[in-house]
């Protein structure tokens, strides 16, 4: 069964509305991350696309990456709860919740704006070239992993 399009306006005011009914003070159902920081976490993956703050891997690490990762990444499965979470991903001081809330709104709007073409075998920071399904799916089913951590 295919994910959600994130594409398209209406999933993405969808994720928006679940994004909007968090609090400060909202507790997750599992894991070790407040919900500033699994916001914080979300937008790696929009920074890693659109800015350039992450170091990207060298081609050995880029190579196992997508030999050994890939797949998990972009495949249509949820991801278990409480898996390993790469260590660019990991956000360990507290962040501001408005704050990276509304840059997470902002680039799931920036998504939708640029459109699936956009990404068409776009190349990924870590996995090289991916088709509109893989970035979809990898877009989606993170935020939608995260949300649903925190009972949204």
């Amino acid at each position: 069964m295919a994910l959600p399009n994130i594409f398209n306006q209406e999933i993405a005011n969808r994720i928006i509305a679940r994004i909007e009914t968090l609090t400060p003070n909202t507790s997750s159902k599992w894991g070790k991350m407040s919900v500033s920081q699994m916001i914080a976490h979300c937008n790696v993956t929009y920074e890693m696309v659109f800015e350039d703050k992450h170091p990207k891997p060298n081609a050995i690490i880029k190579l196992i990456l997508k030999l050994l990762v890939k797949n998990n990444v972009v495949n249509e499965v949820p991801y278990k709860q409480n898996g390993q979470t790469a260590p660019a991903f990991i956000v360990k001081d507290e962040k501001n919740f408005e704050e990276e809330k509304t840059r997470l709104i902002a680039y799931i709007n920036k998504v939708v704006e640029l459109g699936e073409n956009y990404f068409d075998n776009k190349e990924s920071h870590s996995f090289g070239k991916l088709s509109i399904s893989e970035w979809n799916n990898m877009f989606y089913k993170h935020l939608d992993h995260h949300l649903s951590q925190f009972g949204v």
